[in-house]
């Protein structure tokens, strides 16, 4: 089985190739279409800023190629907001493969939240195939300052200043906020159970 990682104008990639690594998965770092394509697994992680990421996708064409995927593909962190919609930062257009509006933290007013979010929190009402084998309200690492909205595509949920989108999935796209890479065991099983799904 062929596992690649999209390379584009974002950071994180080492870190998922480590954890691929650790399960016993190679995984292949590219922006070649024709090796995207031909993939069995995609991964489109990323930590970074979104319309820098995305000027990087259309320059080479990947915002098409992205949407076309028919493989099962799982966005990471800025890889899931790249996959909605709109971003809220620096008003970006994105992929659209969500309906869903990515929107900035408003830090409450007695402040006790920082924004980022940076740590472990938890995740619930977990609702896809790719959380089979983990428990509910398990502890996911989130470093983000935005976040993607609640919606029909949401089968999991986290609150940090409000209740929001800590996964989607819709047809063969997989997206989660967190980094399951940095997730300890919890991360591990999600990232296997992505690798089995047909």
């Amino acid at each position: 089985m062929k596992t690649v990682i999209i390379k584009y104008n974002a950071g994180n990639i080492r870190s998922v190739l480590y954890a691929l690594d650790r399960i016993g998965v190679e995984g292949v770092v590219t922006d070649n279409p024709e090796e995207i394509r031909a993939a069995d697994r995609v991964i489109f992680p990323g930590v970074g800023e979104a319309s820098t990421a995305m000027n990087y996708l259309k320059e080479r064409k990947l915002d098409l190629l992205i949407k076309d995927l028919k493989q099962p593909t799982l966005g990471i962190c800025l890889g899931m907001q790249l996959m909605c919609k709109h971003s809220e930062e620096n008003d970006t257009p994105c992929l659209g493969i969500f309906d869903v509006e990515v929107k900035k933290f408003q830090s409450p007013v007695d402040n006790l939240l920082k924004i980022p979010q940076i740590g472990w929190n938890n995740i619930t009402g977990l609702y896809s195939a790719i959380f089979e084998h983990v428990r509910e309200n398990s502890y996911m690492y989130f470093v983000h300052s935005y976040y993607a909205a609640l919606s029909a595509d949401t089968v999991a949920t986290t609150n940090y200043v409000i209740n929001y989108s800590s996964a989607l999935q819709k047809d063969n796209f997989y997206a989660v906020q967190f980094h399951p890479e940095k997730s300890a065991d919890a991360g591990q099983q999600i990232l296997e159970n992505f690798l089995k799904i047909q």
